[in-house]
């Protein structure tokens, strides 16, 4: 992805600074499918998020690794800059204002106003304050521990989170939250597996018009970002952590299922095509 030198967004509220200690956590990318997803993206009962975990004590880093997570703050910031303005177009053909998510990058541990969360959590959006949260060491943990590497990946990551806060702009979020209320967690995880894909479906459709709009994007990018999308799959997942796959405990949908709505999204660019949830809400 063409990046370096073009607008980065100012709505970022950058705490990397500053140290909230080892709050919460727990499971890296698989805290965000088995743990996040039953209140995070819906609302509902916060006290999980607040639990402690043990962590590993973080290590000073050197200046060329600060240098480099510097690097990655303003590749964060020019993506987050592009989603605001296909975003902004898209709400704007609708006939409708798009008002900006904050998207705050922390260290370690920060709060929110979800609770408490940590880098063990993975990236999330959080409905009650309408922020998207990312430590920028989880691009370390994507191409790492998951093999899903380069910038795009990353560029995807953001784009999914930005999705979940369309949903809440489109009342997704509020439907969510009641429907948690009144359903068992097998039967509630049906529909959280059906409200990420539609987030990854937004994703590819915010792909598809910053290419169209401003010619940055390269076929190597659009891997990198299925690449991403099939690393964190439920499947695949459960496969490598517990040896089994349980379709029950899906929370977010198959590597399949999230490389087909991310592609359908950038494919067709068509907002209409997204409903992942068939007229079921």
């Amino acid at each position: 992805m063409d990046w370096q030198g073009r607008r980065e967004s100012d709505n970022v509220d950058d705490r990397r600074g500053f140290s909230a200690g080892h709050l919460a956590g727990g499971g890296g990318i698989i805290g965000v499918i088995f743990l996040l997803a039953r209140f995070l993206l819906g609302g509902g009962n916060t006290d999980d998020l607040q639990q402690s975990f043990p962590q590993e004590p973080q290590q000073e880093m050197t200046n060329e690794q600060k240098a480099a997570d510097d690097d990655r703050a303003k590749f964060v910031k020019v993506v987050l800059a592009d989603t605001e303005d296909v975003w902004d177009k898209i709400f704007s053909d609708m006939g409708r204002q798009y008002t900006k998510p904050t998207l705050v990058l922390f260290r370690d541990a920060t709060t929110s106003g979800c609770g408490n969360a940590s880098s063990a959590t993975g990236p999330f959006y959080c409905p009650q304050d309408h922020d998207v949260y990312i430590d920028l060491a989880f691009a370390d943990e994507l191409k790492n521990k998951f093999g899903a590497s380069g910038d795009f990946a990353m560029a995807y990551v953001v784009a999914h989170e930005v999705g979940h806060h369309i949903q809440y702009l489109f009342g997704v979020s509020d439907k969510m939250a009641r429907l948690q209320q009144r359903l068992s967690e097998t039967e509630y995880n049906t529909y959280s597996v059906k409200l990420e894909l539609q987030a990854d479906f937004y994703a590819g459709v915010w792909a598809h018009y910053d290419q169209q709009m401003k010619n940055v994007i390269h076929p190597a990018d659009i891997k990198e970002a299925l690449d991403a999308a099939s690393a964190i799959g439920d499947d695949r997942l459960q496969q490598e952590t517990q040896g089994r796959v349980t379709p029950d405990a899906f929370t977010h949908g198959t590597s399949a299922q999230r490389m087909y709505w991310f592609k359908k999204g950038y494919d067709t660019g068509d907002i209409k095509q997204g409903d992942t949830f068939a007229g079921e809400m």
